[in-house]
């Protein structure tokens, strides 16, 4: 499967047609879909043959599969971290699964990545082996300080070793964007490991969060996804002011997206 043709930098689905399942009946042939991509993956993973590079075509896997069902994406700035020298962190608001699953497509054909991620996606039926194969930082949530002890120790290996993070800190998946309960770990990791921060502006609400299970929710093709990349940033003295600036980025791209 060939990579996303960007074009400055940034790519925009094409439209195209939509058979009749994808028009009427878009979640259950985009699950269908997935379910195929993951049992594929995870086998693989199983069997330690799962590198970053299978990882990125699966990941763009799913992202054509959402594209099938009629689900348009916009990516912007890749060329910010795609001639950047050296690993850096990427610092993204969370609001779907979306992001998870497709991040990988984008960022890994230029770096090496992981995830810190919730301890439980490493536990996760069948995912699981997809998830540790790519040796992630793991975090419970519950006692911050232990996390932060994870985050800063892990990730500081991790970059050193020339792996690049993609973190979310937020404390959960919404598509309200708060900036009180979104932390400070990427950047007080950034700067003890003396790496930039690529701040990640996103709205996957395409992909919804389910009622039951958060994971699968309904896909709605009428909201079109949007990903845009920031300017590297690196930090200085405490990070106050860049932790402000990643956080105006991700609340002016909102504003403009949800106009």
């Amino acid at each position: 499967m060939e990579g996303l043709a960007y074009k400055n930098g940034s790519y925009e689905t094409t439209p195209g047609t939509l058979c009749q399942l994808s028009k009427l009946l878009p979640s259950v042939l985009f699950y269908r879909m997935l379910l195929s991509i993951v049992f594929k993956s995870s086998a693989k993973a199983k069997r330690f043959r799962y590198d970053t590079s299978d990882w990125a075509k699966s990941s763009l896997e799913v992202l054509r599969a959402l594209e099938k069902v009629g689900v348009s994406m916009e990516i912007v700035g890749v060329d910010h971290f795609k001639m950047l020298e050296g690993p850096c962190i990427f610092i993204s608001n969370h609001m779907s699964s979306l992001e998870t699953f497709v991040l990988p497509g984008i960022i890994a054909p230029f770096k090496d990545l992981t995830f810190v991620v919730k301890k439980s996606l490493v536990d996760y039926p069948v995912f699981k082996y997809v998830m540790r194969s790519r040796d992630p930082i793991t975090v419970g949530r519950l006692k911050p300080r232990d996390d932060l002890k994870m985050v800063l120790e892990g990730g500081t290996k991790r970059l050193m070793e020339g792996r690049s993070i993609v973190i979310f800190p937020q404390t959960t998946r919404s598509t309200v964007f708060n900036p009180r309960e979104f932390n400070t770990l990427g950047i007080k990791l950034a700067k003890r490991a003396n790496v930039p921060v690529v701040p990640i502006a996103l709205k996957t609400d395409a992909w919804g969060n389910g009622r039951y299970i958060k994971d699968f929710g309904r896909i709605d093709p009428s909201k079109k996804v949007h990903i845009v990349f920031g300017k590297p940033i690196w930090i200085r003295e405490r990070g106050v002011e860049e932790h402000d600036e990643v956080i105006a980025f991700i609340t002016g791209s909102l504003k403009q997206w949800y106009k």
